[in-house]
């Protein structure tokens, strides 16, 4: 038997699995994940589909979290919110808002689930998830035993966290709890939100700005197939974007708490010509360099490959190195982009 996994990833790469489970419960999710991982068979835990990149069949089971839940509970000083791992990360934030709970706003329209997002430590414009984590409730595949780390614990960095780096493959989230303070503080020294006056600009001032920010520079996914920003925006040190800056007089940056620099990956990939190039179906989106769309009919190998192209292109003008943000999988498991 084999299922089609086009409806379940946001690139609408045509690929099929072996087999598909839908999960709802968080009991069902632990039990169906015990299982596949005791029979040592191929598994994915797919959230929203929103970072992958299906480079041929997956020839396993796709476990598909959609279990739901949000509760809130307080204390003096802060909000706690503990999510199912299935929720909409965008309905989260949308939830909170409506509840005059703040502090997610900069964050609205970010693709995919809940329990996707501590992986990826996900983030924009000037806030990352980190900066409200917790708790994370996850599964470990070779104990079988529900654990809890908190915010220390995750070793959150820059798209990353130990769900990336030590516990890859062995840990399924389950549930998320963040903490919000009850006395707000905006975030807006990211780019187009520097216009606001921090003393009188409301969350849903932000929300709002962020939201038609991201509607009018990415392209929707339901009309052309893709995973968002491609692209890591590269980190370096406060030596190279010196010698950078006096290269390239109008290189975006933004200087980071430890001293690096933040460079803008679509700045990098625009200055080198790429908008609108492509290889078969796979371009580079003609108004946003950082996003890589399907036109059509692309395959996730196409994909890699101009990915691949405008890595090398970038290194050779600049002698930085870009990295994927998505996961790139292969017929077993997550592969490195080839």
């Amino acid at each position: 038997m084999s299922i089609s996994l086009a409806a379940f990833n946001t690139f609408a790469l045509q690929q099929n699995c072996t087999s598909l489970v839908e999960v709802t419960s968080k009991a069902e999710l632990i039990d169906i994940c015990n299982k596949l991982y005791k029979q040592q068979l191929p598994m994915l835990v797919l959230g929203g589909g929103s970072n992958l990149v299906f480079t041929e069949d997956y020839d396993g089971t796709v476990v598909k979290v959609s279990t739901k839940g949000i509760q809130f509970t307080a204390d003096d000083d802060y909000q706690y919110i503990t999510i199912q791992a299935g929720e909409n990360w965008h309905n989260l934030v949308e939830s909170c808002l409506q509840k005059q709970i703040d502090g997610l706003e900069n964050m609205a329209l970010i693709p995919g689930t809940v329990g996707a997002a501590p992986i990826q430590n996900i983030g924009a414009y000037g806030v990352e998830f980190n900066r409200f984590c917790y708790e994370i409730e996850f599964l470990q595949l070779d104990t079988g035993h529900l654990v809890r780390f908190n915010n220390q614990q995750c070793d959150f960095g820059y798209r990353e966290s130990i769900f990336k780096k030590q516990l890859n493959n062995l840990a399924v989230i389950t549930e998320v709890t963040l903490k919000l303070a009850k006395h707000w503080v905006p975030v807006i020294d990211y780019g187009p939100l520097q216009h606001f006056d921090p003393s009188t600009v409301t969350a849903k001032q932000i929300f709002d700005c962020v939201c038609h920010i991201r509607q009018s520079k990415l392209p929707d996914p339901k009309v052309l197939g893709n995973v968002g920003s491609f692209f890591k925006n590269p980190l370096v040190s406060t030596k190279a974007y010196n010698e950078l800056k006096l290269c390239f007089t109008d290189l975006v940056a933004y200087q980071q708490v430890d001293g690096q620099y933040k460079l803008a990956a679509g700045w990098l990939i625009d200055y080198v010509g790429l908008k609108g190039v492509n290889i078969g179906d796979a371009a580079v989106h003609q108004d946003q360099a950082l996003v890589l769309v399907n036109l059509g009919h692309a395959t996730g190998k196409q994909v890699c490959q101009l990915a691949k192209y405008v890595i090398q292109m970038v290194f050779d003008k600049f002698a930085v190195t870009l990295q994927p943000e998505p996961r790139i999988m292969g017929s077993v498991g997550e592969i490195e982009i080839k």
